[in-house]
C-alpha cells in the first residue's frame, strides 16, 4: 500500500498565518503540522508516500522533508495547480499508485492511534475512521446501522450520529476510477464524500472507530486544540516512561 498526503488548500481560514506559508507547515505543538499525518503513515508500515500541495510553496516541503530519506521512506511530490477540490487532488496521484491500494490522509489531521493493523488486514474496497464528537455539524457525518455505514452526509445541520468522518481513508485502486465519473459539487470542487458514497452503494464501505485523539488543525481554535492534545500526550507518555 502507498500512502497519499493531501497538503493543498489556501489556508483562508488562518490568515494571516498563512500569508508566507503553507497552513501544512504551522507548528502544532513542536512540530510542523505535516510531521503528524507522515507519521500516522510511516507508523502504519508505508514507506512510499506522495505529497499533494497548491502552487506558490510547494519548495518549502521539499526543503523541509526532501527525498524522505531522514525518516528512512521514500518521497514524492505533486502539484495540484487549481482548488479543485480533495478528491481532484487524490487523482493526481493515479498513475503514481500504479494500481495499488492506497491510504490517503488529509495534512491538516493529527491522529494518536495507530492503523497499522488496519493497513496490514485491507482487503479492497474502502474503509473510513471515525470519531465521536461534539460538533459533528462541522464535519462528514456517517450514520451507522449495525456494523454497517448506511450514509454519510456533508455537515449536515443536523447529524443523524456523533460520528465525524476524519481525514484518513483506505482505498483500492479503483478509487482513481471512481474519481474519474464525479462531477464538480456546488462549492465547484469534487468532493472526497462522493467518492465514499460511490463505495458506499457499492457496499464496499468498512469503518474502524477511534480510540485514541483526533483533530483536524484548519482553523485558530482547531490549530490551539490540536497542539494542547499532542502536548497532553508527550507529557503523560513521559510521565509513564
Amino acid at each position: 500500500m502507498k500512502g497519499i498526503i493531501l497538503a493543498g488548500g489556501t489556508g483562508s481560514r488562518l490568515f494571516p498565518l498563512t500569508k508566507v506559508t503553507n497552513k501544512h507547515l504551522l507548528p502544532v505543538y513542536n512540530k510542523p503540522m505535516i510531521y503528524y499525518p507522515l507519521h500516522t503513515l510511516i507508523n502504519a508500515g508505508i514507506t512510499e508516500i506522495m505529497i499533494i500541495s497548491g502552487r506558490g510553496h510547494a519548495g518549502h516541503f521539499l526543503e523541509l522533508l526532501g527525498s524522505g530519506m531522514e525518516f528512512g521512506i521514500s518521497l514524492t511530490y505533486e502539484i495540484q495547480e487549481t482548488s479543485g477540490g480533495i478528491a481532484q487532488a487524490l487523482g493526481l496521484a493515479a498513475s503514481w499508485a500504479d494500481e495499488e491500494d492506497v491510504a490517503v490522509i488529509l495534512g491538516d489531521n493529527i491522529f494518536q492511534d495507530n492503523v497499522k493493523d488496519d493497513v496490514a488486514s485491507f482487503e479492497g474496497g474502502a474503509k473510513i475512521f471515525l470519531k465521536a464528537v461534539t460538533d459533528a455539524h462541522r464535519f462528514g457525518v456517517a450514520e451507522l446501522k449495525k456494523d454497517q455505514v448506511i450514509s454519510i452526509e456533508e455537515k449536515p445541520p443536523s447529524p443523524k450520529s456523533n460520528y465525524a468522518v476524519t481525514g484518513l481513508y483506505l482505498y483500492d485502486y479503483k478509487v482513481f476510477s471512481i474519481i474519474r465519473t464525479l462531477k464538480p459539487s456546488g462549492r465547484g470542487e469534487l468532493e472526497i464524500t462522493d467518492v465514499n458514497n460511490a463505495y458506499l452503494q457499492k457496499e464496499m464501505m468498512k469503518y474502524a472507530i477511534l480510540k485514541g485523539f483526533w483533530s483536524d488543525a484548519g482553523t485558530f481554535d482547531s490549530l490551539l486544540r490540536a497542539s494542547i492534545l499532542v502536548q497532553q500526550y508527550s507529557e503523560n507518555k513521559q510521565s509513564d516512561s
